[in-house]
């Protein structure tokens, strides 16, 4: 494939260049997850990949348990499927520990108080439900667990890599932590309980847990449903899991992929590239910018201006490239081009600009 062909075909994986999803867990299906530091930019990623949607559809879908956000890949917050949670749990947070330990010790969290700390969170979610973090916080303070400055939000994070919590509704304009066992529930499988390791598969009772390789298949397969063409690299960045295990599961899903030279697989059957998208505006930390090691087709020469010491800035498409960042003022779109583009491509974005903030202020 030419670099065009596979960029083409990442942009029909990636959902903007091919039929619009109906729902927000629709577009996480697709993705598997989506970066979801940014509320408001994981939001507009579902936009972009949808029709018929206002941001309010994921705040309920979150409401209703069919979203959460969590920390899974890279140790980062993301926005997924509540029955994905077991798989990106599994094998995404155990190479977080180690420096999650080294974190909380820094902030002035021994391993005590750490301890602590997770059996706090675990007993107020439990006796309260849902809580947000200046609750959790006050709980934590009682249980004199130390919370200033980043300690609060590493602490937070431990019981989360422990399977104790994930973010879940929606309080206010902040997500509320909830326990993952009362608020997933049979999600998990029968006889699953947090534990000090990070949660596996469990029997149903009728069917016997996968295995790990089996695991790590599905995730690659999952992976290359809204990214592929990918390379084992790839997949590792992304996922945030070692290059080896990701080769174990490419590995795994061998008669399911098809070999392109040069590292790059691709799922056997799917949809054939679509025509590039039509102008677009994507949020902060769209995914279309971490799903693979290199984002040079896609920012090209703007690198700077459109990603920058982990910054992901939101940012106009035009015929599959950063041409434009955007930002929110007093609610209205404002669009800062980086280069020209054609008149209609300008009327293209404006017009897009307002469906942007009719999205954010709907219903």
């Amino acid at each position: 494939m030419t670099a065009d062909e596979v960029h083409a075909a990442r942009l029909t994986a990636q959902g903007l260049a091919t039929r619009p999803a109906r729902s927000a867990e629709a577009v996480a299906d697709r993705l598997l997850a989506i970066q979801g530091q940014d509320p408001r930019g994981a939001r507009l990623a579902v936009r972009a990949r949808s029709e018929g949607l206002v941001a309010s559809d994921v705040d309920r879908a979150l409401d209703q348990r069919r979203l959460i956000i969590t920390w899974v890949n890279r140790g980062t917050l993301h926005l997924i499927r509540a029955e994905d949670y077991p798989l990106l749990h599994a094998l995404t947070t155990p190479p977080l520990w180690t420096s999650c330990r080294t974190r909380l010790r820094q902030t002035g969290v021994d391993e005590t108080a750490a301890e602590r700390g997770v059996a706090t969170v675990a007993r107020a979610l439990a006796d309260e439900g849902p809580m947000t973090r200046a609750q959790l916080r006050e709980r934590l303070d009682s249980a004199d667990v130390p919370t200033a400055g980043q300690a609060l939000v590493h602490v937070l994070f431990f019981a989360s890599l422990q399977g104790i919590c994930v973010r879940g509704p929606m309080r206010g304009r902040e997500h509320a932590f909830v326990s993952t066992r009362d608020w997933l529930g049979p999600v998990m499988g029968a006889g699953w309980t947090p534990e000090r390791t990070s949660p596996q598969f469990v029997s149903d009772g009728v069917h016997p847990a996968p295995s790990r390789d089996a695991s790590l298949g599905e995730l690659a397969r999952r992976y290359l449903v809204g990214h592929g063409p990918a390379t084992a690299a790839d997949l590792a960045r992304w996922a945030g899991i070692s290059l080896g295990d990701a080769r174990a599961g490419l590995k795994k899903i061998a008669r399911r992929i098809v070999d392109l030279g040069d590292g790059l697989v691709d799922l056997r059957k799917r949809e054939d590239p679509a025509p590039l998208p039509p102008p677009r505006l994507l949020g902060a930390f769209d995914p279309l910018l971490l799903g693979w090691e290199s984002r040079e087709r896609v920012v090209g020469e703007h690198k700077l201006l459109v990603t920058n010491n982990g910054l992901f800035r939101p940012f106009a498409l035009v015929k599959g490239r950063a041409v434009a960042t955007w930002s929110l003022q007093k609610g209205k779109v404002e669009i800062r081009h980086l280069e020209d583009v054609t008149k209609r491509a300008a009327r293209e974005l404006e017009a897009d600009a307002r469906a942007v903030e009719a999205y954010l202020n709907g219903p």
